[in-house]
């Protein structure tokens, strides 16, 4: 597809940011790039040449296009969000005047609960893992730090040996935005750490130079979202694990299980690294639905009448 010189220095200047500025992973910032390079397509069907000639129509017209080609609405959501945020971006940089998409609707979706796993599931992932190995032993930490800390897997990834200290628990991580927070680490985690580091990353590193990440691959290279995804994948394959896990499944069993044993929202918004406490209301909903599971199961009144009882005068 050929792509206008004005367009191209304005995707290559919204990659830029996205990778400076904003932090965004590789996987993020290519996912943006192809949602507006699909846009790009749509507007030379119509004639439209640069992105500031793009109108509130247009931008509908496309919506539409997407509906006819069958696309999820969380997909068509994803697409119109990264077109804001082009636009958002050219907007303060003065490229153009008005941001046709921030009138256009997103599609309204489905609300669905996050998924998340129970404290017995969560210990089948810990028991998998073979930590006679040094594989073994990343194994295990990943799954040790993604259930102790809550993080993000591009936080994972990007951790640094000097982000996390075994001795008092404690990470460095760097979220969205290029924000930092600390995050705590349990004593469980620690010890699979110190195992790793003492044992099992210095024979994966073997022969390679060092590179500072905490996390590494078979070849001594550091480890990618990617390959955690796939990590977890293998776990699940190779066991016939009856679950569908991925690392944002521990940050939700995380979330759900901080709150379930009594913490408050604010905490496990600031061990997230929310924005808006609003992003993290939504695992009230999980706890209050466990809650109901529970007391459904539990309590025998719950949902059978005693009929013998009532009839007793």
């Amino acid at each position: 597809m050929d792509i206008s010189q004005q367009n191209s220095a304005d995707i290559a200047m919204f990659t830029r940011y996205l990778q400076v500025e904003k932090n965004a992973s590789p996987h993020t910032v290519k996912q943006y790039v192809a949602d507006i390079c699909e846009f790009v397509a749509f507007m030379e069907q119509h004639q439209i040449t640069v992105f500031a000639a793009v109108s509130y129509l247009h931008g509908r017209s496309f919506l539409a296009h997407l509906a006819k080609r069958g696309l999820s609405r969380r997909s068509m959501a994803r697409k119109l969000s990264s077109l804001r945020s082009l636009y958002r971006f050219l907007l303060r940089e003065g490229q153009l005047e008005q941001n046709p998409f921030q009138l256009v609707s997103t599609p309204k979706m489905e609300k669905k609960l996050p998924t998340f796993m129970y404290p017995q599931e969560v210990q089948t992932f810990f028991d998998l893992p073979d930590m006679t190995t040094p594989l073994g032993m990343r194994d295990r930490l990943i799954f040790e730090l993604l259930y102790a800390s809550g993080i993000r897997v591009t936080e994972l990834v990007t951790l640094s040996l000097e982000a996390i200290n075994p001795s008092i628990g404690v990470a460095l991580v760097f979220g969205k935005g290029a924000k930092e927070r600390y995050v705590p680490v349990g004593s469980y985690a620690c010890d699979v750490l110190r195992q790793y580091l003492d044992e099992g990353r210095p024979k994966l590193l073997a022969g390679h130079n060092e590179h500072g990440y905490l996390l590494v691959n078979y070849r001594g290279e550091p480890l990618s979202d990617r390959s955690v995804r796939r990590v977890i994948d293998k776990y699940v394959e190779t066991y016939a694990l009856h679950l569908r896990v991925s690392p944002h499944t521990f940050r939700h069993t995380f979330a759900t299980h901080m709150l379930n044993g009594g913490a408050d929202l604010r905490t496990v918004q600031e061990l997230l690294g929310h924005v808006n406490v609003s992003t993290t209301q939504v695992y009230t909903h999980v706890t209050k639905e466990r809650l109901r599971h529970v007391y459904d199961t539990a309590h025998p009144r719950a949902n059978t009448r005693d009929t013998g009882s009532a009839n007793r005068t």
